[in-house]
Formats: C-alpha cells, sequence, structure tokens
C-alpha cells in the first residue's frame, strides 16, 4: 500500500471523512481513520445521520431516556446529532490545536427545511453552536439566495461556518463574497477574526451525474467524448476564483487583520459512474490550501491504489473552460444544470431529515414507558 493519503495531505489537501455515527465513536474507529489514514476533520449531513440512527446501534439508552422524558421529536433529534458531533469534536481537538483551528472540525447542518428562509438559518446556526459548544464546530448553511445573507450575519457573529450545496461559479463567487462581508462585519464588531474559519462545500459528482446524462441523450461520439469531464472543469474553475477573490485588495485589507482564507471543500467526491476510476475526484481535485472530503469507501480506495501526481487543477483553467463550453455548445445549458442540482440537494436533504423525524418518532413511541 502506497501512502498516497499522506502525499495528498503533503499536497496541501486536508482529508475529511464524509460520515459519522455512534459506532464510530464509540468503537474508536474515527479516532484510528485520524491516527493512521491522516483524516483531519469530519462532515455531516441529513443523510448521514437518517443512516446512522436508523440503523439504532448505539443510540438505544440514549432514545429510551429521551422518550421517558417525552421530548418532542425534534428535540430528540437535536439531542443525539449534537452528542455526536461533540463527542467527535472531542476526538479531534488535538488536530484543531496542533493546526491552530484550521483543521480538527466537525460540521453539522441547519436543519434542511430552512434553506428558503434567512432569519431561521440564522437562529439554528447560533443554536446549533450553542448546543454543541466546542470551538471547533462548522455550522453548515446551504448556499441559496436566502442561505448568503444568513452566512454574512453568522460569520459577523463570530461562528465558524462550512457553506455547503455549492454548484455553480457565480453562486460560488457570491458565496465568497458574502464571507468576506461577514468577516468584514466581525472585524467592525472588535471580534478575533483569526478565530474565525470557514469552508466552501463545492459538490462535484453530481455535476456528472445530471451533465453525463443529458450527453447520453445526446448521443454523438463527441457528446460522449465529454462525459465525465464537466464536474472537473467546474470544480477547477472554482479554485481559479478562489485564487482571484483571495488575492483583492478587498481581502487583503481582512489579512492584515489576520483572518483566514475561506478553503474550497470538494464534496461529493465518490464515483457514482462504475466506468470512472474510484479515486477521480480525489487525485484529480489536488492543489494547496483545499479539503477534499470522502466517504469511507473513497478514502480506502484512495489508501489503497490512489496515484497522487502533485498538483492536477492549477495550469488546467483554460482547458476547463474549453470543456464546459464544448459541452454548451451541445446544447447543454449548466445554468439550466447547477440550478435543478441546488433545487435537488436541497430536496434530497429535506426528505432525509423528514425520514429520519419519522423513524425517530416511531422508536420514541415504541419505547416511551407505559403509563401506571
Amino acid at each position: 500500500m502506497t501512502d498516497a493519503l499522506k502525499r495528498l495531505s503533503d499536497e496541501g489537501v486536508a482529508i475529511w471523512l464524509d460520515d459519522l455515527s455512534r459506532k464510530r465513536i464509540t468503537s474508536g474507529n474515527l479516532a484510528e481513520l485520524i491516527d493512521q489514514q491522516h483524516v483531519v476533520g469530519v462532515t455531516t449531513n441529513p443523510a448521514i445521520f437518517q443512516k446512522a440512527i436508523s440503523g439504532g446501534e448505539g443510540y438505544g439508552q440514549q432514545l429510551a431516556d429521551l422518550a421517558a422524558r417525552k421530548v418532542t421529536v425534534e428535540e430528540a433529534i437535536r439531542m443525539i446529532t449534537t452528542a455526536d458531533v461533540r463527542d467527535a469534536a472531542d476526538i479531534l481537538r488535538p488536530v484543531y490545536d496542533s493546526t491552530e483551528g484550521q483543521d480538527g472540525r466537525v460540521s453539522i447542518e441547519v436543519d434542511p427545511r430552512l434553506a428558503h428562509n434567512t432569519a431561521a438559518t440564522i437562529a439554528e446556526a447560533k443554536q446549533l453552536a450553542w448546543l454543541v459548544d466546542r470551538p471547533n464546530t462548522l455550522i453548515k448553511i446551504p448556499a441559496t439566495k436566502a442561505g448568503l445573507p444568513a452566512i454574512t450575519e453568522v460569520i459577523g457573529k463570530g461562528i465558524s461556518v462550512n457553506v455547503t450545496l455549492i454548484f455553480s461559479l457565480e453562486r460560488y463567487r457570491e458565496v465568497m463574497d458574502a464571507y468576506l462581508a461577514g468577516l468584514e462585519k466581525a472585524k467592525a464588531a472588535g471580534l478575533d477574526l483569526s478565530k474565525i474559519h470557514s469552508v466552501a462545500s463545492f459538490f462535484v459528482s453530481r455535476v456528472d451525474s445530471e451533465i453525463d446524462k443529458r450527453l447520453d441523450a445526446v448521443g454523438t461520439d463527441e457528446a460522449k467524448a465529454l462525459k465525465g469531464k464537466a464536474a472537473l472543469a467546474n470544480a477547477r474553475l472554482a479554485y481559479e476564483a478562489y485564487e482571484e477573490v483571495f488575492s483583492t485588495e478587498r481581502w487583503a485589507a481582512l489579512d492584515k487583520a489576520h483572518a483566514n482564507k475561506q478553503r474550497p471543500l470538494w464534496a461529493s467526491t465518490g464515483v457514482k459512474d462504475p466506468a470512472y476510476k474510484d479515486t477521480l475526484y480525489v487525485v484529480d481535485l489536488v492543489a494547496p490550501g483545499t479539503v477534499n472530503t470522502m466517504p469511507e469507501g473513497t478514502l480506502e480506495a484512495t489508501a489503497d491504489h490512489g496515484v497522487v501526481e502533485g498538483d492536477t487543477i492549477r495550469g488546467t483553467y483554460e482547458q476547463a473552460r474549453a470543456e464546459l463550453a464544448a459541452v454548451a455548445k451541445l446544447g447543454i445549458s449548466y445554468d439550466d444544470v447547477v440550478q435543478l442540482l441546488e433545487e435537488e440537494g436541497v430536496e434530497k436533504f429535506a426528505v432525509s431529515w423528514n425520514d429520519l423525524l419519522k423513524s425517530t418518532e416511531a422508536e420514541l413511541e415504541r419505547l416511551a414507558p407505559t403509563e401506571a
């Protein structure tokens, strides 16, 4: 086994695990991944919690206690998920300390049903930060139109944020603008900018899934030759935008005040099409100052046979532009694709959250003590 994960880390890519469960925490598996597989962070989302809690292992006693107290299902979910995030944050605390807050982070998402409600998102983000009560937490806010002002407000209050569900280059630039505006608010309020961190989660594989489907519908040899190229091109141009924004005079003023750059985070990096190499969205998206959050299967594949050949982003921008232009020339609308993916992303997380509520409610009813 080559130490591809160490090479990835040495190239400036922070390796985060896109998964969390109580069993992973209590079995020592998370600590082992940190110790042996260069994992320096964890991301969660509603689908991950739905899978973990519905699986049941490790949650029985807490569910029984919550049932005895007759808490609402909404409160039960937040008690359970914040407990897992708090425990994971404690395990990652040495990484957080050794990297001066850059890594060692655990992300938890605001209720996805609030994605189009700015005020409720802000309130939920503050509540989650208070509930978890760990400095190495990132509160996940979706990059919807309503999410943008919420990002500014929450960052302005000194709460570190993981901006999620970014698909388009235009929206990504709006996200970076919202982050800088938040830092400016925090600076005006006299907060220590060095303590505020953020990542911007740019989703990768879903872009190929949708565009490949449309290329198949076109059906020409030219269309087939473009399959598997759009997602990488999109992400690489996102990194170009990151380089531009964080070299402006506006950023320089914040940098003087010891602010941290908002790192691009490659999300949705598990390959959906078995025709593609299973490390595609890892080894082909290597550049300094990035994060790659991987499902465990992708992490294992990279450790086992990933070939890391240095920076695979910088120097590719013209090729990336040409590939997206070729897709557009075939009549496939980039704007239509990214808008659809954002809407689907919000909806999928809301469905997972609702499924989690239903399954947890059933468990609370089953465990409820009978009245004497």
